[in-house]
């Protein structure tokens, strides 16, 4: 029903269809630069929850055909065929609606009864418009990798989490969820070992094409990836190791004032697959000693190991690494024996308890602290890992702030930029004591953006740490009788 009252039964399928084209039409010719900036903003939004509404209406209309085995008669055969031929679709975009629909619709059995959806708090999102296909692609894609023998209140909130998330986050975060729940579900390695990460590790250098160039195919392990990371972040940074620059700054470069690393960096044209390659080039060649590489960012380049007191006592879980991989704890106690990493141990609320290091390096130990704390940059939405960071005072210095941990946050290049007094900047505070985020740094968004000026933070470094407490609680009975 409407806000007219009017129902599906008042009125033929045409004229429904006929109603939302005439509204399509009616938008399309509007005078859009008669509306303020926050009515466009407030447009896009309601227009985009109706659009994830009428998205979602697919799976009733695929089960409707279903029933009525219109993929049958119709010669198609199956259900991706039929839709691909009768609505145009590619096989992908078919398949992934058939899939959709599998779990987010309810089914009438042969007794007559109704089944339920097989993701229903997810179902119950996107029929009202408030997560997208996306979405809700990702989250089918983190519950198919749960274990099947899960208690039934874990993989509830295993669903939730997520759906949860996604109500104001972003589709890509929804993978990096998955493998916190995954580590959380478990911990002892029963689904994914490491053992059957070393089984699919593998590169494949194929052969070499008619120009001579060649593909590289394969999977590394988190551990070859977190030593590839911290080198990577260094030597394939925007003005090193230019193959067509004959100035550009080397692999043996130790320390690189900041203006001419700017200036190398502006000579820069390759995009960050190139330099990639060109980083890699560089770690090859003779004489160059990767211990001597100096400093990224204030930081030495090696890897940064941050974990959970909780987790570290169990010997369970995850760690992750300064560019936000995630290794497991078997894993990384590993690394900490034969490689000497920073490692950083976190209390409950996610601040730094306990910061060692292979050698003395008193003046990082800020720069340590932010990344063990902040694991990132810390405005709303930013995805780039601590590696990519500078520190950022909180109450710029100019206007009296201090240099200390309590003032400076993790921000990169783009979005430090981002901040000024403006009407177009942003602000940073530190979260205060009655905030569940106390300590963190919260972020105020333009007026355009947010009329409010609430303080908000960025949550996208930081999902492990609610998973841990949700999953934890309901999986303690099923993981001592696993054991």
């Amino acid at each position: 029903m409407d806000s007219n009252g009017v129902t599906l039964d008042d009125c033929g399928i045409a004229e429904l269809a006929a109603a939302v084209s005439t509204l399509s039409d009616s938008i399309q010719a509007g005078k859009l630069a008669e509306f303020t900036d926050g009515d466009v903003t407030a447009l896009m939004r309601q227009l985009e929850a109706c659009k994830r509404q009428l998205t979602a209406l697919d799976t009733r209309l695929i089960i409707e055909a279903g029933e009525r085995s219109l993929h049958a008669r119709s010669g198609a055969g199956k259900m991706v065929p039929f839709l691909r031929h009768t609505l145009g679709l590619s096989r992908y975009d078919a398949a992934l609606r058939v899939k959709v629909t599998h779990h987010c619709g309810e089914f009438i059995e042969p007794t007559g009864h109704l089944r339920p959806a097989v993701l229903p708090v997810m179902a119950e999102a996107f029929a009202a418009g408030h997560i997208s296909r996306d979405h809700v692609r990702n989250i089918m894609d983190v519950m198919d990798h749960l274990p099947l023998d899960i208690p039934v209140e874990a993989r509830a909130e295993a669903e939730q989490i997520p759906v949860d998330y996604s109500r104001e986050g972003w589709p890509d975060d929804l993978p990096k969820i998955g493998r916190d729940i995954v580590a959380r579900l478990d911990p002892d390695g029963n689904v994914v070992s490491d053992a059957d990460r070393r089984r699919r590790r593998g590169i494949t250098l194929c052969r070499p094409g008619v120009d001579g160039m060649s593909r590289i195919e394969g999977w590394i392990t988190p551990e070859l990836r977190a030593l590839l990371d911290a080198v990577f972040a260094k030597l394939a940074r925007p003005g090193m190791c230019n193959l067509e620059d004959a100035e550009s700054l080397t692999a043996t470069a130790g320390f690189i004032e900041d203006k001419v690393l700017d200036a190398a960096a502006g000579r820069d044209r390759r995009d960050a697959a190139q330099r990639t390659h060109d980083a890699l080039l560089a770690m090859l060649q003779p004489g160059v000693d990767l211990s001597e590489l100096g400093y990224h960012r204030g930081m030495p380049v090696e890897i940064v190991l941050t974990m959970s007191l909780a987790d570290l006592e169990r010997g369970t879980g995850v760690a992750t690494t300064a560019s936000g991989t995630q290794i497991s704890m078997n894993e990384a106690l590993r690394m900490a024996e034969g490689t000497n990493p920073v490692l950083a141990v976190l209390d409950g609320k996610g601040m730094p308890l306990y910061l060692q290091r292979s050698r003395r390096t008193a003046n990082h130990a800020q720069r340590l602290a932010l990344l063990a704390r902040d694991k990132g940059c810390t405005r709303p939405g930013c995805e780039q890992p601590a590696n990519m960071c500078a520190a950022h005072h909180i109450t710029d210095w100019a206007k009296g702030g201090p240099t200390d941990i309590n003032n400076l946050t993790l921000a990169c290049d783009h979005c430090h930029a981002m901040i000024n007094d403006g009407r177009d900047g942003w602000k940073t505070v530190v979260m205060g004591k009655d905030s569940p985020y106390a300590g963190r740094t919260g972020w105020i968004a333009p007026k355009g953006l947010d009329p409010t000026g609430t303080p908000r933070v960025n949550q996208r470094h930081h999902v492990g740490q609610a998973i841990a407490a949700a999953i934890d609680s309901s999986c303690r009975q099923w993981r001592s009788q696993a054991a």
